[in-house]
């Protein structure tokens, strides 16, 4: 059996930076909380549980005076720094850089009056954060079909500048598409577009190895939380060139006897999948 590992796979650079940071301040103060899960890993949180860390979904739920609360790597809306600023609750900023950047990107052009289209999950923790940096001059798509309906709103309401961003998570593939859509329909209009390709570049090359190994092998493995926005893009592409693909989060998922029917076997794992999640998979098989 070969089995050919992603070189890209496991913890990017901001997960890795939120986690790592999360253990130093857990050290630092006992009464460390963390607003919402710090990455989209089961096994990841668990381990911080265990460290003392407490997970919790809004600010009222901090008792203590001299609590810390940790933004994860995902980011929040503006408005949880200002009520965290009311409490008096000290905030320890992990959130991605790349998403940071987002951040400034959709305030600027947002105050410059443009119109945002945003591609990504809506629910998503990231989107929310930028969704507030967009003032209400926004919409949010999922799928590339959506976008003609924002095509004819954006001309039934005259608007005249429109910026095109999305989740650092996102479809390359789908960007793309997205993005000739909007060029080729708006041009016709004399509509202004400006394109801000905000996919992260530790997702564009775990994507595309993801491809790559997925048209080689006769089995795909995908590894990552059940919750992992990143992991479920990943098995979206490995799917579209292996139709023998999986997606676990442990490997106690895997279906041994079927692996065993297989000569080549590919492994790609989410940004927030933790080193000892792929080296388990890798043991057993």
């Amino acid at each position: 059996m070969e089995v050919i590992l992603g070189k890209t796979a496991g913890f990017c650079y901001g997960v890795k930076r939120a986690v790592e940071g999360a253990k130093t301040e857990i050290e630092k103060c006992r009464n460390t909380y963390c607003l919402g899960e710090i990455v989209h890993n089961k096994q990841v949180v668990e381990k911080l549980e265990k460290k003392g860390m407490k997970f919790i979904e809004n600010l009222d739920e901090i008792k203590q005076k001299d609590a810390n609360v940790i933004i994860r790597a995902h980011g929040v809306p503006k408005k949880i720094y200002e009520l965290a600023k009311e409490k008096n609750v000290q905030v320890k900023d992990y959130t991605c850089p790349n998403v940071l950047k987002i951040h400034q990107i959709a305030d600027k052009y947002s105050e410059e009056g443009y119109y945002i289209i945003l591609c990504g999950n809506g629910n998503h923790p990231e989107n929310l954060g930028t969704i507030s940096h967009c003032n209400k001059n926004y919409d949010v798509i999922e799928k590339e079909e959506e976008i003609n309906s924002i095509i004819e709103k954006i001309i039934r309401n005259n608007i005249d500048k429109v910026l095109l961003i999305s989740q650092t998570t996102y479809n390359l593939e789908k960007f793309r598409n997205i993005e000739k859509v909007l060029k080729n329909q708006l041009s016709e209009k004399n509509i202004e577009l400006i394109v801000k390709n905000t996919i992260c570049r530790a997702t564009e090359l775990r994507q595309k190895e993801t491809e790559e190994i997925a048209q080689k092998v006769d089995y795909m493995i995908i590894i990552g939380g059940k919750n992992s926005s990143n992991t479920k893009k990943l098995f979206e592409i490995a799917k579209k060139h292996c139709d023998n693909t999986v997606c676990i989060e442990t490997v106690n998922e895997l279906d041994i006897e079927k692996v065993k029917k297989f000569n080549t076997i590919g492994i790609m794992a989410g940004a927030s999948t933790p080193d000892e999640s792929i080296k388990d998979v890798l043991s057993i098989l």
